[in-house]
């Protein structure tokens, strides 16, 4: 059970907080923590579910209300003309009679079957749910940031990759024209360069394509404007031994049991429904109420040969009601039991809800170890394969400038290697971003450092 509820002053003013403050704009280069705090910021989805908690708060201090007496008074003005019976003398009389009346009353209820605090307990734990809501939608949201700022940076290796595949043949093509002309090599091996040349410049351009979409889907996530000079700050990670969890997955599984808020709204939606069904069952029970009320009034005619003064006629007219109220339910047309029948089949919907919610968990923290795992071996076969492929075209290299080979044999060792770099970047952020999902089920920290 979580705070005492907020006053209707401070909802009101935490509502018009979240429609009043203005988007966050960056002003340079974008470091993981400030990208997803803008992200929790401005995102729409997350503040429709704090306003929703103001909802929840209103009812339960509704509900707290109804543990205290009501509290009416008002008055009235009222002309008659003709036969009527003056108010004062109770006398029928055929004139004018103006008339003032005063009154007042109040009421309580004394027992209700414990409807009353079991519809507290029930909003008490509706607001404790929202509140586990509310961080499951921040937990979505932080994820997502993560996976697009790992993209933004991946597709920026991407261009660097590319750049210098660009600027490998472009050596490439300066000596083979330099060969060429020297009657060293046939014209042939220089249209193949230059062909390899034009689909290296149109590969730079797709790589800066990506990238810019990259960073297109960063910005609107966090619902910022974006602009060609919107960037993000690389973070220095290593990828070391231990970065991959040691827990198996059936230990992360049992620890995210205990941290995950969808977990804990889901369980507190359960206790919300055994209260609903203890409050269904209430209206079988007898209810016992009491109230109170005050009467008075003023007539703007004369008893005898004097009108008394309005305080007089007040004073004079006073009259005081108290009344005590059973209400036994014998029959309510079935209402009653159709109720429970709802509530009980509320409380099952809960408890499936719960498990289907627990299983989703299981089977998200399985895929995801699975997935990190294969990535791990896929980024440690890539990275071997790059480091033998650079060593494959460095060789390649110097047999090409000695003439031992062709441009297209050297072609095919520089496309090899790029490829290569590029699936090991593909692996490395694959890997990073797989084993930070496990940090975040084991309730660790997510940063990139």
């Amino acid at each position: 059970m979580k705070k005492c509820l907020l006053s209707f002053a401070l909802m009101v003013g935490l509502s018009f907080s979240i429609f009043a403050q203005e988007t966050t704009i960056p002003d340079g280069p974008l470091d993981l923590e400030t990208a997803v705090s803008i992200a929790l910021e401005n995102n729409l989805t997350l503040k429709r579910s704090e306003l929703n908690q103001l909802t929840n708060e209103a009812t339960l201090l509704q509900n707290k209300g109804q543990r205290l007496p009501n509290f009416n008074t008002g008055t009235s003005y009222g002309v008659r003309w003709g036969r009527s019976i003056n108010p004062v003398t109770n006398l029928f009389e055929t004139a004018r009679i103006g008339n003032i009346n005063l009154s007042a009353s109040s009421s309580a209820t004394i027992f209700a079957g414990n409807q009353i605090n079991n519809s507290v307990k029930q909003s008490k734990v509706d607001l404790e749910s929202g509140m586990y809501n509310i961080e499951a939608t921040k937990n979505d949201i932080t994820l997502n940031i993560i996976n697009l700022f790992i993209n933004v940076v991946f597709n920026r290796e991407q261009v660097n990759v590319a750049e210098n595949q660009l600027a490998t043949t472009k050596d490439q093509l300066t000596r083979t024209n330099k060969l060429v002309d020297a009657g060293s090599l046939p014209f042939s091996d220089q249209l193949d360069v230059q062909a390899q040349n034009a689909t290296n410049e149109v590969n730079l351009i797709n790589a800066r394509n990506n990238y810019n979409i990259a960073k297109l889907n960063l910005a609107q996530a966090l619902q910022i404007p974006y602009t060609p000079e919107f960037s993000v700050i690389e973070p220095e990670f290593e990828i070391n031994e231990t970065l991959m969890a040691t827990e198996t997955p059936e230990d992360i599984y049992q620890m995210a049991l205990e941290t995950m808020p969808e977990i804990k709204a889901a369980q507190a939606n359960i206790e919300s429904a055994e209260y609903g069904l203890k409050l269904a069952k209430g209206g079988f029970f007898p209810t016992l109420g009491i109230s109170a009320n005050i009467f008075s009034n003023y007539v703007d005619q004369a008893f005898g040969t004097e009108r008394p003064t309005f305080g007089q006629q007040i004073e004079n007219n006073l009259s005081q009601a108290l009344n005590l109220q059973l209400n036994i339910p014998l029959f309510s047309r079935l209402s009653n039991k159709a109720a429970v029948q709802r509530a009980r089949v509320q409380r099952q919907i809960s408890e499936v809800s719960a498990l289907e919610t627990e299983n989703q968990l299981r089977n998200d923290i399985e895929t995801a170890y699975n997935s990190a795992l294969a990535s791990q071996l896929t980024y440690e076969s890539s990275l071997i394969q790059v480091q033998n492929l650079e060593e494959s075209f460095r060789i390649a290299q110097q047999r090409f400038d000695l003439g031992a080979i062709n441009s297209v044999d050297f072609q095919v060792a520089q496309n090899n290697l790029f490829n290569a770099q590029a699936d090991l970047l593909n692996a490395k952020y694959t890997y990073i971003f797989r084993v930070k999902v496990l940090d975040f089920y084991l309730g660790n920290p997510i940063n990139l450092n």
